[in-house]
């Protein structure tokens, strides 16, 4: 009886987080994705560094982590998209369709960031590789 127990228990140890990852609701304590521009980034440009400072793409997920939050920690204004973001300030950005969105953005060496926004992923097998995924992009 024990030795048929044992392996019950490790498939329900193993089954049950991956069931609870595959179904529970997706949620954010934030639905912001900061990304900062640091200090010294006009001047590494100017000296011809090619640094990327922040991503070419930015994924976001729709009704998780929806608003693009940009802080522009630099000494010099930045330039995204219409929006002319002073040292120091922040700005928001809240998406609300999925897409490709292109900007303009000084912060780039090519001078372009595309802002891709997903739809949040269903339960079952998208939203347990959506987590798998979100986890290996943190630990990136």
């Amino acid at each position: 009886m024990k030795k048929r127990l044992l392996p019950l228990l490790l498939l329900l140890a193993t089954a049950a987080p991956l069931l609870w990852a595959a179904l529970a609701p997706v949620s954010a304590a934030s639905r912001d994705q900061l990304f900062e521009i640091p200090k010294g980034t006009w001047e590494r440009r100017m000296a011809g560094k090619k640094d990327e400072i922040l991503p070419e793409r930015i994924t976001l997920t729709l009704g998780v982590r929806d608003v693009l939050h940009l802080r522009n920690s630099d000494t010099v204004p930045q330039i995204f998209g219409p929006v002319l973001i002073m040292p120091g300030q922040d700005f928001r950005l809240p998406f609300e369709q999925t897409g490709e969105h292109p900007f303009a953005c000084t912060a780039h060496a090519s001078g372009q960031m595309t802002v891709v926004v997903e739809e949040a992923p269903a339960p079952g097998w998208a939203r347990l590789r959506w987590r798998f995924q979100t986890l290996l992009n943190h630990f990136a």
